[in-house]
């Protein structure tokens, strides 16, 4: 039963495998380093290390954009860039202060 419960998504993620390999790395890649962001800024509120921070995550943002523009998703491509602009802003102005 909860095999039948986990086959489709399993599926899934097999078939995106085999559509492209590459683009599929740099997903679990991305999401590591965004999974691994979100871990350090919790562990180490409330004076996380951003300028460690900050790069790595533009990075993954970065990444996820590539992603997004291989994949033809306008929605997601937006978003990316949206937030590789913003969080880029956010580090130049954080780098201006030092």
């Amino acid at each position: 039963m909860v095999n039948d419960i986990f086959r489709p998504t399993i599926e899934w993620i097999q078939n995106d495998w085999h559509s492209n390999p590459f683009r599929f790395g740099v997903e679990l890649f991305a999401w590591a380093i965004s999974i691994g962001c979100a871990i350090t800024m919790a562990l180490t509120v409330p004076n996380p290390p951003l300028l460690v921070l900050y790069p790595i995550w533009i990075l993954g943002c970065a990444m996820y954009g590539w992603a997004a523009w291989t994949r033809k998703s306008f929605g997601m491509l937006a978003n990316y860039l949206l937030l590789v602009t913003i969080d880029s802003v956010g580090l130049i102005r954080m780098l201006i202060q030092l």
